[in-house]
């Protein structure tokens, strides 16, 4: 059973094609980066993932499940979710709750109504929430306001909200976008390792090309809306990149790093299609 399946997805927004019959699959276990130029689609492609945004046509499932199909979000798509952690790029936390109390969310999905609505939450659940704080290193800041907290250390509490969710697929949208180089580094480092100690797949949507290569063995780039890509990382050339990114230079200084982490099952690279 794959963690992400898509077939045939696609989306139009206006007279815009924003995806474009895209098709892919990870295995469970496996992190795959997503790249592509601002307006490439990725960020559109995850929203549809997680059933935020219904398509045109094509189907979506994760871990087997239905999200969505020609059109049409599955009927069950709250309990779809509860496999799904999502990190916005913005972080998406409450500023004025304490960062345990945002992490405790992603419990919400297993916690009576009543107890969700005046956050009511057992011991039992708040010491989950405290240790996934540690696993991500931040357990020290726990009753402070989410908003008196750095970029880096907020993007942490939302993998540890994933983590206390019990995401079996984490949809990462440009996690590091925002971030300095050393909370980058630190956000990628816990994203892998949740990968590699949990068995989450995880798709992360990146610009940093030498991110992706780093910590993914297997890269899917966008242009147009159109899965250009799909293959191994170390099969990125600086000639695709300038025209991945519509830019002459803009992989001049791509090196391929070997990557951190091990995955599964990397296809043959797609070839580069032109846009329409």
């Amino acid at each position: 059973m794959d963690a992400i399946k898509v077939s045939g997805l696609s989306k139009t927004f206006g007279s815009r094609k924003v995806l474009d019959a895209v098709s892919f699959s990870l295995a469970p276990g496996e992190m795959v980066a997503l790249i592509g130029a601002s307006g490439s689609g990725k960020s559109t492609l995850l929203r549809h993932l997680s059933g935020f945004i219904p398509g045109d046509a094509g189907e979506v499932r994760i871990m087997g499940d239905l999200v969505q199909d020609k059109g049409r979000i599955a009927r069950r798509i709250r309990r779809v979710r509860s496999h799904i952690g999502f990190v916005f790029q913005q972080f998406n936390l409450v500023g004025r709750l304490t960062l345990l109390t945002n992490v405790l969310t992603g419990q919400l999905h297993r916690v009576p109504k009543h107890r969700s609505l005046f956050k009511l939450f057992s011991r039992a659940e708040r010491e989950t929430g405290l240790a996934a704080l540690a696993e991500v290193g931040i357990d020290d800041y726990a009753f402070q306001r989410a908003s008196t907290l750095s970029g880096g250390q907020q993007q942490r509490a939302a993998i540890a909200r994933a983590l206390v969710q019990g995401a079996k697929v984490v949809l990462a949208d440009e996690p590091i976008a925002s971030l300095d180089p050393e909370s980058s580094r630190k956000v990628m480092e816990i994203l892998a390792r949740v990968n590699r100690e949990h068995g989450c797949a995880v798709l992360v949507s990146l610009h940093q090309v030498d991110v992706a290569t780093r910590y993914c063995g297997r890269v899917i780039a966008m242009r147009a809306g159109r899965v250009v890509f799909d293959g191994a990382s170390s099969a990125l050339t600086p000639a695709f990149l300038d025209e991945l990114y519509g830019c002459e230079g803009a992989g001049a200084a791509f090196v391929p790093a070997a990557p951190s982490t091990a995955t599964q099952s990397i296809p043959e690279p797609v070839a580069v299609q032109a846009a329409a």
